[in-house]
Formats: structure tokens, C-alpha cells, sequence
């Protein structure tokens, strides 16, 4: 069970949080990141034809607000989400990397 402590209640307002370009092997992420003690959480917009440039072990609750994300997962599953889909996977569980042809925007929590 993921522990959530001393965070106290607060909202965010996406649209003020400053993004962050991540260029992939095609396209680019704009991530906008907020931290909360050891928790992540990022609105990402990817570009239309975005390609990550690398394969990412680290563990993550991942929803898809808008658009269609493809997963690959580097035993050879490939895994098409949409609009209202999510996935979960643990730290160091399955190496998996992200594509889109149309972009996508999600919310991540790692």
C-alpha cells in the first residue's frame, strides 16, 4: 500500500505550474511536476510522433486524460491505451517505454 504522509491538504492548478521539455528519440514531453515529500505527480503532454528515448524502470500509476498512449514493455507486450485508461506497475517490475501518433496528455504518480 503506498504510504501518503505529512502532505497537507492543498490544491494545484496545473496551468500555473511551469512545464519542462523532455526531448524523446522523436517529439518531446512538456512535463509540469509537482513534488509532495517522496511522491511525483506530473501532468505530460506528449507530442504527436513522440517517442521515448529510453526504456524506464521506474514504477508509476499512469492515466490517460486525452489521447492514445502505446506501452511497450521490453518483453515484447504492446499495450494501447485511451482516454480514461490507466496502468500501474511497480519500481523495477517490467522495463517499459512510451509512443504516441496523435500525442496524449496524462497524470502520473511515481
Amino acid at each position: 500500500m503506498m504510504k501518503i504522509s505529512n502532505i497537507p491538504f492543498a490544491t494545484v492548478d496545473w496551468l500555473q505550474v511551469e512545464a519542462t521539455i523532455h526531448p524523446g528519440e522523436q517529439g518531446f514531453a512538456r512535463w509540469r511536476t509537482r513534488q509532495f515529500g517522496e511522491i511525483r505527480v506530473r501532468m505530460v503532454d506528449y507530442s504527436p510522433g513522440y517517442l521515448a528515448d529510453h526504456w524506464c524502470s521506474k514504477g508509476h500509476v499512469l492515466f490517460v486524460m486525452d489521447g492514445e498512449l502505446v506501452t511497450e514493455l521490453d518483453d515484447g507486450r504492446v499495450i494501447t491505451l485511451g482516454p480514461g485508461m490507466s496502468y500501474q506497475v511497480a519500481d523495477n517490475a517490467e522495463a517499459h517505454r512510451s509512443r504516441t501518433e496523435t500525442g496524449a496528455r496524462l497524470f502520473i504518480v511515481d
